[in-house]
């Protein structure tokens, strides 16, 4: 077998795959912030999701001999996977020969971080269905933070999820800030960093914690209109679903060199609106 033959194999399409998904399925923020209980088999954009969600039951006070049965009626919704992205790129055959097989690693990387990138855009964009009630600040009159007022002010994101009954035994809320936001945050003496959280379990790359909110830091929540939306919730609250359909390696007929190209498809729900919370914050 020639080096380059040798070189070559590092790139077969199911090798690319496998340590792809292995690799999307970790540290990624808003993954650690969403539930995917409804993640089933997904061929093609536009499949979707059945989602069943249990109706409430009623306790009464009983009065006499007969009981009353109320009829439940479940809720349905549907999950649409219907964010496809791509990515396609050369690997020039020199390249390939004067490399070692971390070059795979390395696209694989870059790779991970585009698709991450996107995705958490699109699952910070879900602030639009967070409820009135549960909006700290307002389009008009955003937030202003400071060092010295923060904490009160997660304080009232961490009391509307309280207040709306998302929050119980077992579940622990979380609040996504950017780096503009952590700058205050840190600041703050109410904040209690990941080296001092004792005997407790923090999310993944979380930076501590703040009115009992896991805090987690995203470069994707970007300025929208001069204002960040600032997001907080429970798993319970979006439900997401996803897929790498497909990677393929090609030759180019242009040039010596081959192509290499993945698709990633996914969609997300909020099935539960009144685990999400947001503050409205003036940039």
């Amino acid at each position: 077998m020639s080096e380059l033959q040798s070189s070559y194999s590092a790139f077969i399409p199911q090798i690319w795959s496998q340590k792809l998904s292995q690799m999307l399925d970790k540290n990624c923020v808003m993954l650690q912030c969403v539930n995917r209980n409804w993640e089933g088999e997904i061929k093609n954009q536009g499949d979707t999701v059945k989602i069943i969600t249990p109706a409430d039951v009623t306790v009464s006070t009983l009065t006499s001999e007969n009981i009353e049965y109320s009829a439940l009626t479940p809720t349905s919704q549907d999950l649409v996977i219907d964010q496809k992205k791509f990515f396609a790129f050369k690997i020039d055959d020199v390249a390939q020969v004067q490399s070692n097989s971390d070059i795979m690693e390395a696209h694989l990387g870059n790779a991970k971080k585009a698709i991450e990138e996107v995705q958490d855009a699109y699952l910070l964009s879900l602030h639009t269905d967070v409820t009135e009630e549960n909006t700290v600040g307002t389009e008009e009159a955003p937030i202003t933070l400071d060092k010295t007022t923060i904490y009160e002010q997660f304080v009232k994101l961490s009391l509307a999820l309280k207040n709306s009954d998302a929050v119980h035994s077992g579940v622990k809320p979380w609040v996504v800030i950017n780096p503009n936001v952590e700058a205050y945050l840190l600041q703050s003496p109410e904040f209690i960093s990941a080296y001092n959280v004792a005997d407790e379990t923090l999310r993944e790359g979380s930076i501590g914690r703040i009115a009992g909110m896991d805090v987690l830091v995203s470069t994707n929540l970007t300025e929208v209109d001069g204002k960040y939306y600032v997001l907080a919730g429970t798993n319970d609250a979006i439900t997401f679903a996803s897929q790498l359909a497909k990677i393929e390696s090609l030759r180019d007929k242009d040039s010596f060199s081959d192509l290499v190209r993945g698709l990633y498809l996914y969609g997300a729900k909020t099935v539960q609106p009144k685990a999400l919370a947001k503050m409205i914050v003036a940039v």
